[in-house]
């Protein structure tokens, strides 16, 4: 089943981020990094990861770290992304021979409705403003979940290569 994240005790309190203990890199299994590095900058407000100074290509930046050139076909561009602010992790859009096969077990969870301070007519319409622009960029809505939670709307959605996510 399917839970919302757990909403805020009042629209009052502040969260307080405070660093992870580790830094991590959330690495995503994919056959076309490129399409998919598009794809979640847009939704995660991401930026493709800049070229290291010094190189002209991606492939040259490898390659200059040791790794072998028969690793490198296909090479072409990013395929990660970082978040501009500094906070989030790296996440790598890794090349894999095998399409997608089972439900995923991990998921971003988009909160483009604003959380519980907003009230729920608004919260949907900004759920579906989201919905509708990725939709644009080739995710699949999936389904709609509403009733499942009081004062809940959600929409379950895959992204171009059929990962599943949620915006709510």
């Amino acid at each position: 089943m399917l839970r919302p994240m757990r909403p805020f005790p009042s629209s009052n309190t502040t969260v307080k981020v405070e660093p992870v203990a580790s830094s991590f890199q959330l690495t995503i299994d994919c056959l076309d990094p490129h399409r998919l590095t598009q794809f979640w900058a847009l939704a995660l407000g991401y930026v493709v990861e800049p070229l290291p100074p010094g190189f002209t290509d991606w492939a040259a930046y490898w390659r200059d770290r040791g790794v072998p050139d028969a690793e490198l076909e296909g090479v072409e561009g990013s395929d990660s992304l970082v978040d501009p602010a500094g906070h989030g992790p790296r996440i790598w859009f890794q090349i894999v021979p095998e399409t997608k096969a089972v439900k995923n077990r991990i998921h971003f969870d988009l909160d483009a409705g604003g959380g519980p301070g907003v009230p729920l007519p608004e919260r949907k319409n900004r759920v579906n403003v989201r919905v509708t622009e990725l939709v644009g960029q080739g995710a699949t809505r999936l389904r709609i979940l509403e009733h499942d939670y009081p004062d809940h709307y959600a929409v379950v959605m895959q992204d171009p290569e059929g990962n599943e996510f949620c915006v709510h």
